[in-house]
């Protein structure tokens, strides 16, 4: 059937509003929860904090433009590390007993290689042997991390949430030097693929499912519908609907098809300023069948309705309108 989750953040600055934004999840998302991230309690919070976090026999260290591969881990590192199991435990605590799908989210490995900087300066992105290192590394914790999860919540039948937002730009050539004065050159996509691959092969080999979600525009659709590592099958998407140009309609209706799970971005992420754009669950109900109706497709077991992206930017009452209006739109849909 039809379900509501969320794309991963969440609004606030402090323990409590990562215990709140938990509580919301597992209260409002009942089908597909996940473990929220809260960026506001700052860089070893945020989505590249957390995945470097993960990091296996490499060390990095926050700086004043940003985060950088060191010799040595420096200690907002080690408060990623840290603060990644306290909102482990907390989860632990709090899903005693669930059994059911859960989700978790970390940075694809173009997006952190966008983001972080190599040990001279510059990001990671310039350096096809730091790219590759720094992949490898991700896939490495990453199959620890599940290990940790899967003891931690038993039940759980765990999706991965790979973000890659700047994936477009990598393929475009798009993404700039440190000095703004030029553009990283462009990623073929079949290196693209090989990296997103070896991130997904712990996923598939521990019987977890994966998802590649991007919020930008340009989604490369057709990448990801071939994208598979060698022990795992094609990931699902996520996409925010509003972004999708027309002639990216097919491609989610062939992932539908397939079976494979699509997150749909069909919520503001933030609360419209004009109060006559909030959507009811009945207009996003509307919206999406007359989408399937197009695609000339059913409503599908694995269509999974999201906000538009992150709630990191919202108020925490929107935070929790949105989803509840993904949440009764998915029941409205699966009825």
């Amino acid at each position: 059937m039809t379900v509501a989750s969320g794309v991963g953040s969440h609004p606030g600055s402090d323990r409590h509003a990562f215990d709140e934004a938990l509580r919301l999840v597992l209260g409002e998302l009942p089908d597909l929860p996940y473990l929220p991230e809260v960026p506001g309690r700052g860089a070893f919070a945020g989505l590249t904090g957390r995945t470097l976090a993960l990091l296996v026999g490499m060390g990095v260290d926050l700086q004043p433009a940003g985060w950088r591969l060191t010799s040595a881990s420096g200690v907002d590192h080690r408060r990623a590390v840290s603060l990644l199991a306290q909102d482990l435990d907390a989860l632990e605590e709090q899903t005693q007993g669930y059994t059911g799908p859960l989700k978790t989210q970390l940075a694809g490995p173009w997006t952190l290689a966008a983001t972080v900087e190599r040990p001279r300066g510059d990001r990671v992105l310039g350096d096809p042997g730091a790219r590759r290192e720094l992949a490898q590394s991700l896939a490495e914790g990453l199959a620890g991390h599940l290990a940790d999860l899967r003891r931690r919540v038993p039940g759980a039948s765990w999706v991965v949430q790979l973000d890659e937002p700047v994936l477009p730009s990598v393929l475009a050539g798009a993404v700039p030097t440190a000095s703004g004065l030029h553009r990283h050159r462009s990623v073929d996509p079949q290196g693209a693929a090989t990296a997103l691959g070896w991130v997904l092969d712990p996923v598939g080999s521990t019987g977890a499912d994966a998802v590649v979600h991007c919020c930008a525009g340009d989604v490369p659709l057709d990448l990801l519908g071939g994208l598979s590592g060698s022990s795992a099958s094609a990931p699902g998407i996520g996409v925010d609907l509003g972004l999708l140009g027309t002639g990216q309609y097919d491609e989610v209706a062939a992932a539908l098809e397939a079976g494979r799970r699509v997150f749909l971005g069909v919520v503001p992420s933030t609360r419209p300023e004009d109060a006559s754009a909030v959507p009811s669950a009945r207009s996003v109900t509307e919206h999406v069948t007359r989408l399937l109706d197009m695609l000339g497709l059913e409503p599908v077991p694995h269509l999974v309705l999201t906000p538009a992206c992150g709630l990191a930017g919202a108020d925490p009452a929107w935070a929790r309108t949105a989803l509840e209006i993904c949440r009764d739109a998915a029941r409205d849909l699966a009825a």
